[in-house]
């Protein structure tokens, strides 16, 4: 791998999104900064500048992620579902997502992201 790959964050908890992002420093990604609600999202979505997102599935205002993750299927822009519960049924068009379930833990966030990220893309 040339670089490191970069990870979008859209999480409404600020302790989580933190941890996510130690996390993420420790397997070897970069931070591609942090949104909390949909429209920053989508608003982030459109910058682009990232490989891979974490995406909370309820979202600030009790808002669902599903406009991101629609654009982001849509852009063709790997993203794992994070969710505090089970989700029982996801849109048909998500249904092959990884899903990562809270409390999160290093090894989930690293074997979620090893479904999303081809293997020659992973840090070593």
């Amino acid at each position: 791998m040339s670089s490191p790959r970069s990870v979008l964050i859209v999480e409404d908890e600020p302790l989580i999104a933190m941890m996510l992002e130690d996390f993420l420093e420790s397997l070897g990604y970069l931070t591609a900064g942090g949104v909390d609600n949909v429209e920053a999202a989508l608003a982030r979505v459109r910058q682009g500048g990232f490989d891979v997102v974490i995406l909370d599935v309820n979202l600030r205002g009790g808002a669902e992620c599903w406009p991101v993750a629609d654009v982001l299927r849509a852009k063709g822009i790997p993203f794992i579902l994070a969710t505090g519960g089970q989700v029982d049924s996801l849109p048909a068009p998500h249904g092959d997502v990884a899903t990562l379930t809270k409390p999160f833990t290093m090894d989930n966030v690293r074997m979620a992201l090893e479904k999303c990220i081809p293997v020659s893309d992973q840090p070593v």
